[in-house]
């Protein structure tokens, strides 16, 4: 129980740094680096800004990812024979997996970005009128990723406390029941 207890807290405390630390960073950092006076600031600000944060981001979903694991492991027998936990449990992880290739492939074109930070932009995502299209097309996609990335991480939350939910002797009773 005491080790079920830990790495549930775990998982969903880096879940909630997932989802916290990239809404965070779409709505304030790459707001705020928006407002920068110079257009080449404006990138390079936010580029900046996100490399100090991927270190975190990239330990929180590795211990998520470690959390899971302990998680599905004590639960085999339960995601085995309970009705629904078998898929929710393929749901969740397809969902952790497709988010975390997103915020992968997010962070790669970060790294492109700072590269052209010195051709300027409107924003962290917005392209200013002349940019190279690498530039225009890096800025183009982040600006849909940096809200895939939250999208995806409520998502892993969400199905996360369903689990919980399922969890309950009641749903218990009731999943193996129906199965």
């Amino acid at each position: 129980m005491a080790g079920n207890l830990l790495a549930r807290s775990v998982h969903d405390l880096t879940a909630a740094a997932w989802f916290g630390g990239s809404l965070m960073g779409a709505i304030g950092l790459n707001g705020a680096a928006a407002e920068a006076k110079d257009p080449a600031e404006r990138t390079r600000l936010s580029s900046v800004g996100w490399m100090k944060w991927a270190p975190i981001q990239t330990a929180a979903f590795a211990t998520h990812l470690v959390a899971d694991l302990a998680i599905a492991w004590e639960n085999r027998e339960r995601i085995a024979k309970q009705d629904g936990v078998g898929a929710d449990t393929l749901y969740k992880t397809a969902a952790t997996l497709a988010g975390a290739a997103v915020t992968l492939y997010a962070g790669i074109l970060g790294k492109k970005v700072e590269k052209l930070a010195d051709e300027g932009a409107e924003g962290a995502t917005e392209p200013q009128p002349g940019a190279s299209d690498q530039l225009q097309a890096a800025q183009k996609q982040l600006k849909v990723l940096q809200w895939a990335i939250p999208a995806f991480a409520a998502s892993v939350i969400v199905l996360g406390a369903k689990h919980g939910e399922m969890q309950r002797p009641k749903n218990v009773f009731k999943g193996l029941r129906d199965r």
